[in-house]
């Protein structure tokens, strides 16, 4: 499932508006309903943020592989619950009904998915709680960077990053200031931990200088990523991969410069590229 943007294209120093094909993300609420005491009872298990479609082959393969059932035949019937909302108009609860679950520990199957997993808006367990907690939008005027700095900013990461020329696996974070100097950079499997140990690094040390400097990131750009920068009051995100229709809106919403497929001659500018200085 896609969706259609009007975007800026820079390339070769060089603006042109086109239309670009963006993958949808929305939250998927998993909830399980299971017998107690005679009673059903509806627990709600996870919110994972996913691309719409097969959502019933994502809460049977979520259970299987998570060991909530071990028997597909378990599931006695799959229900979209809620409200058809938002722009897709889509239910995003999905509930499993289970008939055989005497041996399974609902509150320690929580625990440990929200402990093991890789994306925080995964792990929360209410369609609420994925709310941006963010009163004022972001500062227009700043940072300007210029498209130079940009288009270095892939090379800049893989210069720096440690542990992906040994493993070829891991994500990175890097705050760059708008001279092209790599402040700070961290990594991890995850490109959600890596952004929030830079953040929490950068904090700390009280390095983070927003009217100055823009986050650069390995991976595709999606709602928790925009989120936790927002969080940090970065006014210009940057990522190599493609943001999703969700990043996007909320870019929009708050104010934020979001660029992807960032690459050594040409990015797309998603929202406000007024942040951006051409260099002719």
């Amino acid at each position: 499932m896609d969706i259609k943007y009007n975007i800026s294209k820079l390339k070769n120093s060089k603006l042109e508006e086109i239309k670009d094909s963006v993958s949808v993300e929305e939250p998927l609420e998993m909830r399980l309903k299971y017998k107690k005491n005679n009673k059903w009872e509806v627990e709600n298990i996870s919110i994972t943020m996913r691309t719409p479609g097969n959502d019933e082959d994502l809460i049977k393969g979520f259970l299987f592989n998570e060991r909530i059932i071990t028997n597909i035949n378990d599931i006695e019937s799959i229900e979209h619950k809620g409200d058809v909302s938002g722009d897709y108009e889509l239910q995003n609860i999905i509930e499993a009904k289970i008939g055989n679950i005497d041996n399974i520990e609902i509150g320690k199957l929580k625990r440990n998915f929200v402990t093991n997993s890789s994306c925080g808006v995964c792990g929360k367990t209410s369609l609420d709680a994925i709310q941006v907690i963010k009163e004022n939008k972001l500062d227009l005027t700043f940072p300007l960077i210029n498209e130079k700095i940009i288009l270095q900013s892939p090379k800049l990461l893989m210069n720096e990053q440690s542990e992906f020329s040994k493993t070829g696996g891991i994500h990175a974070s890097a705050l760059i200031d708008v001279s092209g100097n790599v402040i700070a950079i961290k990594e991890d499997v995850g490109r959600h931990n890596a952004l929030d140990k830079l953040i929490g690094h950068s904090i700390s040390k009280k390095i983070l200088n927003p009217e100055k400097q823009f986050i650069a990131c390995s991976g595709r750009l999606n709602f928790e990523l925009v989120q936790k920068g927002l969080m940090g009051n970065i006014g210009v995100m940057a990522g190599v991969g493609a943001p999703t229709s969700l990043a996007i809106d909320l870019a929009k919403r708050f104010d934020m410069t979001l660029l992807g497929f960032v690459k050594e001659s040409s990015f797309n500018i998603y929202s406000n590229k007024k942040r951006i200085i051409l260099s002719s």
